[in-house]
């Protein structure tokens, strides 16, 4: 699943926000994904900031809350933020699934460091990474 980060910017702001919550991390979205059972089977939350998939997150379950036109979807995660290779996202509303082949590899920051996401999508962009 592949969903924009709105009121976020980058991971470490996406971080920031959390450790100020308490409780499970939920996602809450409208609609129930038909294929939840998939994403609950190894699938992530791969996170869209300013154009830029940046990270994922393991999901957990997947719930329908509540009935009818009240009716809304909660999606848990995995408290672990893993960073991923900087890859270009075009804007979306909603969330939309992510296949494998296109969910990009997680980040080896031992590798590199800590790079700037902006340097690592052009990197990324100019096949050097």
């Amino acid at each position: 699943m592949i969903k924009l980060c709105v009121g976020c910017d980058t991971v470490e702001e996406l971080l920031a926000w959390r450790a100020q919550q308490s409780g499970p991390w939920i996602l809450r979205t409208r609609q129930t994904p038909k294929r939840a059972a998939e994403m609950v089977e190894g699938g992530s939350l791969y996170r869209v900031f300013k154009g830029t998939i940046l990270s994922r997150q393991r999901i957990l379950a997947v719930e329908t809350v509540g009935e009818g036109p009240n009716a809304r979807c909660q999606v848990a995660l995995d408290e672990a933020v893993v960073r991923v290779a900087p890859t270009p996202r075009r804007a979306f509303q909603g969330w939309r699934y992510l296949t494998e082949a296109d969910a990009p590899p997680d980040l080896d920051l031992g590798a590199f460091g800590d790079i700037p996401p902006e340097l690592a999508r052009q990197l990324r962009e100019a096949g050097a990474w």
